[in-house]
């Protein structure tokens, strides 16, 4: 039987990719700093492969050489855009073997402004490199949508496994059965929704990654904003509403005290933080919070280095630093 493990459980190497051309400006400098400091605060921890786009090889190699403990790996393959925890294979563990589960990807639900002819083949192609088994679901879904405790449990959300533009004939029942079979949970927390600005251009439609996750204790992490005049204000209320009737304990990550940007209410959360090998990567945002966040997130993380990264210029582009990275977990004998 699949068993998916949780994120704090030891990896064998992180995946991230590379932002091809054509996906941003070219030499798109605020771009290429963002995803190199996250790599560079990965590769302290764990072997890193970083998945670039032919054309795009060159100008990787210049940015993400030296300034790690472990080198990163670079793998050529065609690429659309850059957000690995969707595009990439799930990795679970089946028997004493590491297998990836390749979600169909459909641009976040066929959106108008997302390509994805070449992002629907990278999870095969991941699995290739790392020399493991690729399984196929029909289920049209995404690393960010979903989160494990290792234990049974995943957090999901009603707009993103249930969505029109994903997977327009499923019944929650259906979505529950493929999920217990691919990941091995028995059971499926359904929130409601995510946060606001992930519904607006450019955004996934509800991905769970940003707005909660679970913890080593049992609890679950909930993004709170606590501001009113944030409308995620209420988005808080009714996902924790959602947690306690599903009888998990909730501990609040304060939002960030930053509300808005020129585009409008932001979304900008500490929850999209990412687990290595001893280690915590962490969103900051040059904000009164965020050494909040950190206490927090150390208390919920014991005995690992929680390390800041900037993430702002990730977030101004439609994600954090979870949504660019995908861990690959080491056998569990």
């Amino acid at each position: 039987m699949p068993h998916m493990p949780a994120e704090w459980e030891p990896h064998e190497r992180t995946w991230m990719a590379w932002p091809p051309d054509g996906y941003l400006t070219s030499e798109d400098n605020a771009a290429y700093t963002a995803w190199t400091q996250v790599a560079h605060a990965v590769a302290r921890f764990e072997p890193l492969t970083m998945v670039v786009d032919p054309p795009s090889a060159q100008i990787a190699r210049r940015w993400l050489r030296g300034g790690t403990k472990y080198p990163i790996t670079l793998l050529e393959a065609p690429l659309d855009d850059a957000w690995m925890r969707d595009i990439g294979p799930t990795f679970v563990q089946d028997s004493d073997a590491i297998i990836g589960i390749d979600w169909v990807f459909n641009g976040w639900g066929a959106q108008s402004w997302a390509a994805w002819s070449n992002d629907q083949h990278i999870a095969r192609r991941v699995c290739e490199a790392a020399g493991v088994e690729c399984r196929s679901s029909p289920l049209v879904n995404e690393g960010g949508g979903i989160h494990v405790d290792g234990r049974g449990n995943i957090l999901v959300t009603d707009t993103v496994q249930l969505d029109p533009g994903r997977n327009p004939n499923w019944t929650r029942t259906q979505v529950e059965e493929e999920l217990k079979s691919t990941l091995g949970v028995d059971n499926v927390v359904w929130l409601p929704r995510g946060l606001t600005r992930d519904y607006e251009d450019f955004g996934t439609r509800g991905h769970v990654d940003i707005v909660a996750t679970f913890t080593p204790s049992g609890d679950v992490l909930l993004h709170d904003q606590q501001n009113p005049e944030h409308p995620d204000f209420e988005v808080t209320a009714l996902v924790r509403q959602a947690l306690v009737t599903a009888g998990l304990t909730v501990r609040n990550l304060p939002a960030p005290v930053i509300l808005c940007d020129e585009h409008g209410w932001v979304d900008y959360s500490y929850v999209n933080h990412y687990v290595v090998n001893g280690g915590v990567i962490a969103c900051s945002f040059a904000d009164p919070h965020d050494e909040v966040a950190k206490q927090v997130i150390s208390e919920a993380y014991p005995n690992r280095e929680v390390v800041f990264v900037d993430a702002r210029e990730l977030f101004a582009r439609g994600g954090g630093i979870h949504c660019i990275t995908q861990q690959q977990p080491a056998v569990m004998r």
